[in-house]
Protein backbone atom coordinates (compact mmCIF):
# COMPACT_ATOMS: atom_id res chain seq x y z
CA UNK A 1 0.00 0.00 0.00
CA UNK A 2 1.29 3.25 -1.14
CA UNK A 3 0.22 4.64 2.80
CA UNK A 4 -1.79 3.68 5.81
CA UNK A 5 -5.09 2.44 4.99
CA UNK A 6 -8.19 1.56 7.21
CA UNK A 7 -11.42 0.40 6.57
CA UNK A 8 -12.47 4.27 7.37
CA UNK A 9 -9.33 6.04 5.79
CA UNK A 10 -12.08 7.05 2.42
CA UNK A 11 -14.22 9.06 4.78
CA UNK A 12 -11.15 11.66 4.33
CA UNK A 13 -11.51 12.03 0.25
CA UNK A 14 -14.28 13.62 -1.28
CA UNK A 15 -17.47 11.76 -1.55
CA UNK A 16 -19.01 10.88 -5.27
CA UNK A 17 -21.87 9.49 -6.42
CA UNK A 18 -23.23 9.65 -2.45
CA UNK A 19 -25.92 10.51 -0.80
CA UNK A 20 -26.24 12.89 2.04
CA UNK A 21 -27.81 11.67 5.09
CA UNK A 22 -29.96 14.11 6.70
CA UNK A 23 -30.58 12.25 10.15
CA UNK A 24 -27.00 11.26 11.10
CA UNK A 25 -28.20 9.11 14.27
CA UNK A 26 -30.24 7.21 12.10
CA UNK A 27 -27.27 6.81 9.81
CA UNK A 28 -25.02 6.05 12.28
CA UNK A 29 -27.54 3.19 13.99
CA UNK A 30 -27.82 1.21 10.74
CA UNK A 31 -24.01 0.96 10.84
CA UNK A 32 -23.64 -0.25 13.89
CA UNK A 33 -26.03 -2.70 13.05
CA UNK A 34 -24.75 -3.97 10.62
CA UNK A 35 -21.09 -3.80 11.68
CA UNK A 36 -22.22 -6.10 14.31
CA UNK A 37 -24.25 -8.63 11.11
CA UNK A 38 -22.40 -11.56 10.01
CA UNK A 39 -20.79 -11.26 6.34
CA UNK A 40 -22.32 -12.42 3.38
CA UNK A 41 -19.24 -13.86 1.62
CA UNK A 42 -15.91 -14.74 3.26
CA UNK A 43 -12.35 -14.28 2.91
CA UNK A 44 -11.53 -17.99 1.68
CA UNK A 45 -14.56 -17.90 -1.15
CA UNK A 46 -12.63 -14.17 -2.24
CA UNK A 47 -9.15 -16.13 -3.02
CA UNK A 48 -11.06 -18.77 -4.69
CA UNK A 49 -12.27 -16.50 -6.95
CA UNK A 50 -8.88 -14.32 -7.38
CA UNK A 51 -7.06 -17.88 -8.24
CA UNK A 52 -9.90 -18.20 -10.70
CA UNK A 53 -9.68 -15.07 -12.20
CA UNK A 54 -5.65 -15.32 -12.23
CA UNK A 55 -6.51 -18.12 -14.56
CA UNK A 56 -8.04 -15.54 -17.11
CA UNK A 57 -5.32 -13.17 -17.04
CA UNK A 58 -3.28 -15.94 -17.99
CA UNK A 59 -5.24 -16.90 -20.99
CA UNK A 60 -6.24 -20.08 -19.47
CA UNK A 61 -9.94 -19.55 -18.53
CA UNK A 62 -13.16 -16.87 -19.65
CA UNK A 63 -15.17 -14.55 -17.32
CA UNK A 64 -18.92 -14.42 -17.54
CA UNK A 65 -20.34 -11.58 -15.64
CA UNK A 66 -23.99 -10.46 -16.14
CA UNK A 67 -27.41 -10.08 -14.39
CA UNK A 68 -29.40 -6.52 -13.02
CA UNK A 69 -28.76 -3.34 -13.94
CA UNK A 70 -29.78 -2.40 -10.39
CA UNK A 71 -31.53 -5.26 -8.46
CA UNK A 72 -35.23 -4.33 -6.91
CA UNK A 73 -36.91 -4.79 -3.65
CA UNK A 74 -40.59 -4.89 -5.53
CA UNK A 75 -39.05 -7.69 -7.46
CA UNK A 76 -37.52 -9.46 -5.15
CA UNK A 77 -38.38 -13.49 -5.79
CA UNK A 78 -37.15 -16.83 -5.78
CA UNK A 79 -38.75 -16.97 -9.49
CA UNK A 80 -36.64 -13.84 -10.77
CA UNK A 81 -33.10 -15.32 -9.21
CA UNK A 82 -33.77 -19.07 -10.59
CA UNK A 83 -34.78 -17.54 -14.03
CA UNK A 84 -31.50 -15.45 -14.02
CA UNK A 85 -29.33 -17.75 -12.69
CA UNK A 86 -30.33 -20.52 -14.88
CA UNK A 87 -29.73 -18.41 -18.25
CA UNK A 88 -26.26 -17.72 -16.75
CA UNK A 89 -25.56 -21.25 -16.55
CA UNK A 90 -26.68 -21.43 -20.24
CA UNK A 91 -24.71 -18.77 -21.57
CA UNK A 92 -21.70 -20.69 -18.95
CA UNK A 93 -21.67 -24.21 -21.44
CA UNK A 94 -21.93 -22.48 -24.59
CA UNK A 95 -18.80 -19.87 -23.91
CA UNK A 96 -16.89 -22.92 -22.31
CA UNK A 97 -17.31 -25.14 -25.64
CA UNK A 98 -16.59 -21.91 -27.84
CA UNK A 99 -13.71 -21.23 -25.39
CA UNK A 100 -12.42 -25.21 -25.05
CA UNK A 101 -11.51 -22.98 -21.38
CA UNK A 102 -13.29 -23.06 -18.05
CA UNK A 103 -15.56 -19.99 -17.15
CA UNK A 104 -15.56 -18.14 -14.28
CA UNK A 105 -19.02 -17.63 -13.63
CA UNK A 106 -20.20 -13.93 -11.73
CA UNK A 107 -23.65 -12.59 -11.42
CA UNK A 108 -23.99 -8.70 -10.85
CA UNK A 109 -26.71 -10.38 -8.17
CA UNK A 110 -27.21 -10.20 -4.25
CA UNK A 111 -25.56 -6.64 -3.63
CA UNK A 112 -26.61 -4.57 -6.75
CA UNK A 113 -28.92 -1.74 -5.25
CA UNK A 114 -26.74 1.44 -5.13
CA UNK A 115 -26.32 2.91 -9.20
CA UNK A 116 -24.19 6.47 -10.01
CA UNK A 117 -26.21 9.11 -12.14
CA UNK A 118 -25.49 11.70 -14.87
CA UNK A 119 -27.09 14.48 -12.22
CA UNK A 120 -27.63 14.59 -8.65
CA UNK A 121 -31.14 15.56 -9.34
CA UNK A 122 -34.04 15.55 -12.16
CA UNK A 123 -37.45 17.50 -13.21
CA UNK A 124 -40.45 16.63 -13.96
CA UNK A 125 -43.61 18.94 -14.75
CA UNK A 126 -41.32 21.45 -13.38
CA UNK A 127 -40.55 19.82 -9.78
CA UNK A 128 -37.17 18.90 -9.17
CA UNK A 129 -36.24 16.14 -6.94
CA UNK A 130 -33.23 14.14 -6.11
CA UNK A 131 -32.47 11.40 -8.95
CA UNK A 132 -33.24 7.62 -7.99
CA UNK A 133 -29.95 5.84 -6.60
CA UNK A 134 -30.98 2.86 -6.06
CA UNK A 135 -33.60 1.53 -3.64
CA UNK A 136 -30.57 0.55 -0.84
CA UNK A 137 -30.50 4.13 -0.98
CA UNK A 138 -34.30 5.61 -2.00
CA UNK A 139 -37.50 5.06 -3.91
CA UNK A 140 -37.85 5.20 -7.83
CA UNK A 141 -41.50 6.91 -7.11
CA UNK A 142 -41.19 10.57 -7.94
CA UNK A 143 -41.73 12.49 -4.70
CA UNK A 144 -40.15 14.21 -2.05
CA UNK A 145 -40.66 11.25 0.50
CA UNK A 146 -39.62 8.37 -2.09
CA UNK A 147 -36.34 10.49 -3.18
CA UNK A 148 -34.65 11.02 0.69
CA UNK A 149 -32.28 8.86 1.38
CA UNK A 150 -33.15 6.47 3.84
CA UNK A 151 -30.34 4.50 6.24
CA UNK A 152 -32.63 1.62 6.68
CA UNK A 153 -32.63 0.71 3.22
CA UNK A 154 -29.15 -0.76 3.82
CA UNK A 155 -30.65 -3.23 6.57
CA UNK A 156 -33.30 -4.70 3.51
CA UNK A 157 -30.44 -4.91 0.84
CA UNK A 158 -28.41 -6.88 3.62
CA UNK A 159 -31.50 -9.06 4.30
CA UNK A 160 -32.30 -9.29 0.07
CA UNK A 161 -28.62 -9.95 -0.52
CA UNK A 162 -28.36 -12.63 2.25
CA UNK A 163 -31.36 -14.35 0.81
CA UNK A 164 -30.04 -14.30 -2.75
CA UNK A 165 -26.94 -15.96 -1.89
CA UNK A 166 -28.71 -18.50 0.06
CA UNK A 167 -30.55 -19.49 -2.12
CA UNK A 168 -27.84 -19.42 -5.11
CA UNK A 169 -25.38 -21.73 -3.21
CA UNK A 170 -28.63 -24.55 -2.98
CA UNK A 171 -28.70 -24.06 -7.11
CA UNK A 172 -24.66 -23.87 -7.27
CA UNK A 173 -24.19 -27.13 -5.24
CA UNK A 174 -27.95 -29.18 -5.19
CA UNK A 175 -28.21 -30.23 -8.54
CA UNK A 176 -29.91 -27.22 -9.98
CA UNK A 177 -26.53 -26.67 -12.42
CA UNK A 178 -26.21 -30.28 -13.80
CA UNK A 179 -24.37 -29.93 -17.26
CA UNK A 180 -26.87 -31.84 -18.69
CA UNK A 181 -29.71 -30.27 -17.22
CA UNK A 182 -28.52 -26.77 -18.18
CA UNK A 183 -27.80 -27.89 -21.93
CA UNK A 184 -31.55 -29.72 -22.15
CA UNK A 185 -32.52 -26.10 -21.71
CA UNK A 186 -30.65 -24.54 -24.19
CA UNK A 187 -31.06 -26.97 -26.97
CA UNK A 188 -34.98 -26.12 -26.18
CA UNK A 189 -33.89 -22.09 -27.24
CA UNK A 190 -32.24 -23.47 -30.07
CA UNK A 191 -34.38 -25.82 -31.55
CA UNK A 192 -37.65 -23.59 -31.24
CA UNK A 193 -36.63 -19.74 -31.42
CA UNK A 194 -36.99 -18.72 -35.13
CA UNK A 195 -34.04 -17.78 -36.76
CA UNK A 196 -31.69 -20.17 -34.80
CA UNK A 197 -30.59 -22.58 -37.07
CA UNK A 198 -26.73 -21.72 -36.83
CA UNK A 199 -27.41 -21.58 -32.72
CA UNK A 200 -29.01 -25.14 -33.53
CA UNK A 201 -25.52 -26.72 -35.02
CA UNK A 202 -23.42 -25.31 -32.30
CA UNK A 203 -26.05 -27.04 -29.52
CA UNK A 204 -26.16 -30.67 -31.78
CA UNK A 205 -22.25 -30.21 -30.99
CA UNK A 206 -22.11 -29.86 -27.31
CA UNK A 207 -24.75 -33.18 -27.33
CA UNK A 208 -22.75 -34.95 -29.15
CA UNK A 209 -20.19 -33.77 -26.55
CA UNK A 210 -21.36 -34.91 -24.04
CA UNK A 211 -23.16 -37.95 -25.33
CA UNK A 212 -19.28 -38.78 -25.96
CA UNK A 213 -18.99 -38.65 -21.97
CA UNK A 214 -22.16 -40.00 -20.78
CA UNK A 215 -21.12 -43.24 -22.61
CA UNK A 216 -17.72 -42.94 -21.22
CA UNK A 217 -18.89 -42.71 -17.98
CA UNK A 218 -18.41 -39.42 -17.00
CA UNK A 219 -21.75 -37.20 -16.12
CA UNK A 220 -22.80 -35.78 -12.90
CA UNK A 221 -23.18 -38.70 -11.09
CA UNK A 222 -19.35 -39.55 -11.60
CA UNK A 223 -18.28 -36.01 -12.06
CA UNK A 224 -18.69 -33.79 -9.43
CA UNK A 225 -17.69 -30.87 -11.51
CA UNK A 226 -20.49 -31.78 -13.93
CA UNK A 227 -23.31 -31.97 -11.31
CA UNK A 228 -22.07 -28.54 -9.52
CA UNK A 229 -20.20 -25.11 -10.39
CA UNK A 230 -18.44 -22.02 -8.77
CA UNK A 231 -20.79 -19.09 -8.42
CA UNK A 232 -19.84 -15.92 -7.25
CA UNK A 233 -21.63 -12.23 -6.78
CA UNK A 234 -20.33 -9.15 -7.36
CA UNK A 235 -21.47 -5.28 -7.93
CA UNK A 236 -20.58 -2.10 -7.82
CA UNK A 237 -19.20 -0.86 -4.06
CA UNK A 238 -20.92 2.53 -4.48
CA UNK A 239 -22.29 3.15 -1.54
CA UNK A 240 -19.09 3.42 1.14
CA UNK A 241 -21.12 3.61 4.03
CA UNK A 242 -22.66 -0.09 3.73
CA UNK A 243 -19.48 -1.26 2.32
CA UNK A 244 -17.20 -0.37 5.30
CA UNK A 245 -20.24 -1.55 7.91
CA UNK A 246 -19.59 -5.22 6.27
CA UNK A 247 -15.56 -4.80 5.59
CA UNK A 248 -14.13 -7.53 8.57
CA UNK A 249 -10.41 -8.35 8.75
CA UNK A 250 -9.51 -12.41 8.02
CA UNK A 251 -9.01 -14.34 11.35
CA UNK A 252 -6.76 -16.46 9.27
CA UNK A 253 -4.68 -14.37 7.51
CA UNK A 254 -4.91 -10.33 8.97
CA UNK A 255 -6.42 -9.04 5.88
CA UNK A 256 -9.32 -7.20 4.99
CA UNK A 257 -12.03 -8.05 3.13
CA UNK A 258 -15.50 -6.17 2.12
CA UNK A 259 -17.42 -9.00 3.00
CA UNK A 260 -20.63 -7.54 1.06
CA UNK A 261 -19.86 -9.60 -2.39
CA UNK A 262 -17.26 -11.81 -3.57
CA UNK A 263 -16.17 -9.06 -6.47
CA UNK A 264 -16.80 -5.24 -5.87
CA UNK A 265 -16.01 -2.83 -8.55
CA UNK A 266 -15.27 0.50 -9.45
CA UNK A 267 -17.56 2.80 -11.89
CA UNK A 268 -16.31 5.03 -14.16
CA UNK A 269 -17.57 8.01 -12.37
CA UNK A 270 -15.92 6.83 -9.32
CA UNK A 271 -12.32 6.00 -10.19
CA UNK A 272 -10.67 8.99 -9.33
CA UNK A 273 -7.11 8.55 -8.18
CA UNK A 274 -7.12 10.54 -4.64
CA UNK A 275 -11.17 9.80 -4.67
CA UNK A 276 -12.75 8.26 -1.30
CA UNK A 277 -13.87 4.67 -3.97
CA UNK A 278 -10.35 4.10 -5.01
CA UNK A 279 -9.48 4.68 -1.45
CA UNK A 280 -11.84 2.02 0.04
CA UNK A 281 -10.85 -0.73 -2.60
CA UNK A 282 -7.31 -0.76 -2.65
CA UNK A 283 -7.21 -1.98 0.95
CA UNK A 284 -9.35 -4.83 0.92
CA UNK A 285 -8.43 -8.25 -0.74
CA UNK A 286 -11.93 -9.14 -2.92
CA UNK A 287 -10.82 -9.26 -6.52
CA UNK A 288 -11.11 -5.31 -7.76
CA UNK A 289 -13.08 -4.19 -11.00
CA UNK A 290 -12.64 -0.99 -12.72
CA UNK A 291 -14.95 0.33 -15.41
CA UNK A 292 -13.25 2.12 -17.92
CA UNK A 293 -14.18 5.01 -20.57
CA UNK A 294 -13.76 6.81 -22.99
CA UNK A 295 -11.97 9.19 -20.95
CA UNK A 296 -9.68 7.06 -19.22
CA UNK A 297 -5.92 7.92 -20.06
CA UNK A 298 -3.07 4.91 -20.53
CA UNK A 299 -1.15 6.95 -17.49
CA UNK A 300 -4.15 7.23 -15.68
CA UNK A 301 -4.86 3.91 -16.00
CA UNK A 302 -1.35 2.94 -14.98
CA UNK A 303 -1.67 4.93 -11.52
CA UNK A 304 -4.93 3.28 -11.13
CA UNK A 305 -3.58 -0.33 -11.44
CA UNK A 306 -0.64 0.61 -9.34
CA UNK A 307 -3.01 1.87 -6.77
CA UNK A 308 -5.08 -1.16 -6.65
CA UNK A 309 -2.50 -4.10 -7.50
CA UNK A 310 0.98 -2.79 -6.30
CA UNK A 311 1.78 -6.49 -6.30
CA UNK A 312 0.88 -7.50 -9.55
CA UNK A 313 -1.33 -10.30 -8.60
CA UNK A 314 -2.75 -12.03 -11.37
CA UNK A 315 -6.69 -12.08 -11.05
CA UNK A 316 -6.49 -9.03 -8.43
CA UNK A 317 -7.70 -6.66 -10.78
CA UNK A 318 -10.37 -6.97 -13.50
CA UNK A 319 -10.45 -4.08 -16.01
CA UNK A 320 -13.88 -3.16 -17.86
CA UNK A 321 -14.15 -1.45 -21.04
CA UNK A 322 -17.02 0.14 -22.04
CA UNK A 323 -16.51 2.86 -24.92
CA UNK A 324 -19.42 2.03 -27.25
CA UNK A 325 -19.80 0.64 -30.71
CA UNK A 326 -16.99 1.81 -33.46
CA UNK A 327 -15.22 3.75 -30.53
CA UNK A 328 -13.29 0.83 -29.47
CA UNK A 329 -10.54 1.61 -31.60
CA UNK A 330 -10.07 4.83 -30.51
CA UNK A 331 -9.26 3.90 -27.03
CA UNK A 332 -8.72 0.50 -26.66
CA UNK A 333 -4.96 -0.09 -28.01
CA UNK A 334 -3.79 3.05 -26.16
CA UNK A 335 -4.65 1.29 -22.51
CA UNK A 336 -3.41 -2.01 -23.94
CA UNK A 337 -0.16 -0.92 -24.95
CA UNK A 338 0.41 1.16 -21.65
CA UNK A 339 -0.68 -2.12 -19.66
CA UNK A 340 1.46 -4.39 -21.79
CA UNK A 341 4.42 -2.03 -21.97
CA UNK A 342 4.39 -2.26 -17.83
CA UNK A 343 3.58 -5.53 -17.19
CA UNK A 344 0.96 -5.51 -15.50
CA UNK A 345 -1.37 -8.29 -14.89
CA UNK A 346 -4.71 -7.75 -15.40
CA UNK A 347 -8.17 -9.89 -16.87
CA UNK A 348 -9.40 -7.60 -20.07
CA UNK A 349 -13.39 -8.15 -19.83
CA UNK A 350 -15.94 -6.00 -22.51
CA UNK A 351 -18.76 -3.98 -21.35
CA UNK A 352 -21.04 -3.72 -24.34
CA UNK A 353 -24.03 -2.22 -22.56
CA UNK A 354 -23.23 1.10 -21.63
CA UNK A 355 -21.72 2.58 -24.54
CA UNK A 356 -24.21 1.53 -26.29
CA UNK A 357 -27.52 3.51 -24.25
CA UNK A 358 -29.70 5.47 -26.96
CA UNK A 359 -33.12 7.40 -26.87
CA UNK A 360 -35.80 5.33 -29.04
CA UNK A 361 -38.28 6.93 -31.11
CA UNK A 362 -40.85 5.91 -28.90
CA UNK A 363 -38.79 7.61 -26.01
CA UNK A 364 -37.44 5.42 -24.22
CA UNK A 365 -33.96 4.33 -22.96
CA UNK A 366 -32.64 1.58 -25.22
CA UNK A 367 -29.76 -0.41 -26.12
CA UNK A 368 -29.52 -1.81 -29.49
CA UNK A 369 -28.37 -5.28 -29.78
CA UNK A 370 -26.49 -5.02 -33.18
CA UNK A 371 -24.35 -2.26 -31.10
CA UNK A 372 -24.04 -4.05 -28.28
CA UNK A 373 -22.63 -7.18 -30.56
CA UNK A 374 -20.40 -4.84 -32.76
CA UNK A 375 -18.47 -3.36 -29.20
CA UNK A 376 -18.01 -7.08 -28.50
CA UNK A 377 -16.49 -7.60 -32.29
CA UNK A 378 -14.15 -5.09 -32.12
CA UNK A 379 -13.01 -6.20 -28.51
CA UNK A 380 -11.88 -9.10 -29.53
CA UNK A 381 -10.55 -7.88 -33.16
CA UNK A 382 -7.95 -5.53 -31.24
CA UNK A 383 -7.02 -8.00 -28.52
CA UNK A 384 -6.04 -10.36 -32.00
CA UNK A 385 -4.09 -7.44 -33.60
CA UNK A 386 -2.48 -5.98 -30.16
CA UNK A 387 -1.65 -9.79 -29.46
CA UNK A 388 -3.42 -9.93 -26.21
CA UNK A 389 -5.76 -12.08 -24.59
CA UNK A 390 -9.42 -10.91 -24.44
CA UNK A 391 -10.92 -12.72 -21.03
CA UNK A 392 -14.12 -11.86 -20.63
CA UNK A 393 -17.86 -10.32 -20.82
CA UNK A 394 -20.32 -8.11 -18.67
CA UNK A 395 -23.70 -7.85 -19.55
CA UNK A 396 -26.70 -6.19 -18.48
CA UNK A 397 -28.93 -8.94 -18.63
CA UNK A 398 -32.17 -10.88 -16.34
CA UNK A 399 -33.70 -14.15 -17.24
CA UNK A 400 -37.26 -12.55 -17.62
CA UNK A 401 -39.09 -11.49 -21.30
CA UNK A 402 -38.52 -8.11 -20.69
CA UNK A 403 -38.64 -5.76 -23.90
CA UNK A 404 -35.74 -3.40 -22.97
CA UNK A 405 -33.57 -3.53 -25.94
CA UNK A 406 -34.50 -3.88 -29.16
CA UNK A 407 -33.19 -6.32 -31.84
CA UNK A 408 -32.39 -9.83 -31.21
CA UNK A 409 -33.60 -12.89 -32.19
CA UNK A 410 -37.49 -11.75 -31.74
CA UNK A 411 -36.77 -8.44 -33.18
CA UNK A 412 -37.86 -6.26 -30.36
CA UNK A 413 -38.57 -2.88 -31.79
CA UNK A 414 -38.99 0.56 -31.05
CA UNK A 415 -42.74 0.13 -30.76
CA UNK A 416 -42.64 -2.89 -28.48
CA UNK A 417 -40.63 -1.54 -25.78
CA UNK A 418 -43.54 -0.22 -24.04
CA UNK A 419 -44.99 -3.78 -23.59
CA UNK A 420 -42.44 -5.30 -20.83
CA UNK A 421 -40.26 -2.29 -20.08
CA UNK A 422 -39.72 -2.99 -16.41
CA UNK A 423 -36.06 -1.39 -15.45
CA UNK A 424 -35.81 1.00 -12.89
CA UNK A 425 -32.75 2.13 -14.29
CA UNK A 426 -30.52 1.13 -17.46
CA UNK A 427 -32.29 -1.42 -20.43
CA UNK A 428 -31.12 -5.11 -20.17
CA UNK A 429 -31.43 -8.07 -22.21
CA UNK A 430 -34.10 -10.37 -22.11
CA UNK A 431 -32.82 -14.31 -21.80
CA UNK A 432 -33.23 -14.84 -25.25
CA UNK A 433 -31.09 -11.92 -25.91
CA UNK A 434 -28.82 -12.96 -23.46
CA UNK A 435 -28.51 -16.53 -24.85
CA UNK A 436 -28.01 -15.63 -28.64
CA UNK A 437 -25.71 -13.09 -27.50
CA UNK A 438 -23.69 -15.93 -25.82
CA UNK A 439 -23.96 -18.08 -29.20
CA UNK A 440 -22.63 -14.89 -30.87
CA UNK A 441 -19.48 -14.20 -28.58
CA UNK A 442 -19.13 -19.17 -28.35
CA UNK A 443 -18.66 -18.65 -32.15
CA UNK A 444 -16.22 -15.49 -32.05
CA UNK A 445 -14.00 -17.30 -29.01
CA UNK A 446 -14.22 -21.29 -31.73
CA UNK A 447 -12.66 -18.80 -34.55
CA UNK A 448 -10.02 -17.36 -32.37
CA UNK A 449 -8.80 -20.41 -30.61
CA UNK A 450 -8.81 -22.06 -34.60
CA UNK A 451 -7.23 -19.38 -36.10
CA UNK A 452 -4.74 -19.76 -33.01
CA UNK A 453 -4.07 -23.46 -33.57
CA UNK A 454 -3.36 -23.01 -37.48
CA UNK A 455 -0.79 -20.62 -36.70
CA UNK A 456 1.03 -22.81 -34.48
Amino acid sequence: MTSAWSKKTWRNLERIQMPVYRDMDKLNEVEARLRSYPPLVFAGEARKLTKQLGEVAEGRAFLLQGGDCAESFDEFSADNIRETYKVLLQMAVVLTFGAKRPVVKVGRMAGQFAKPRSAPTETSEGIELPSYRGDIINELAFTPEAREPNPDKMLRAYTQSAASLNLLRAFSQGGFADIARVHQWTTGFANEAPGTERYKKLADRITESLDFMEAAGINGNTTSELHTVDFYTSHEALLLEYEEALCRKDTTSGHWIAGSGHMIWIGDRTRQPDGAHIEFCRGVINPIGLKCGPSLKPDELITLIDQLNPDNIPGRLTLINRFGAGKVGDHLPGLIRAVEREGKKVVWSCDPMHGNTIKSSSGFKTRPFDSVMQEVHEFFSIHKAEGTYAGGVHFEMTGKDVTECTGGIHAVSDEDLNLRYHTACDPRLNAAQALELAFLVSEELHSRREEQRAAV
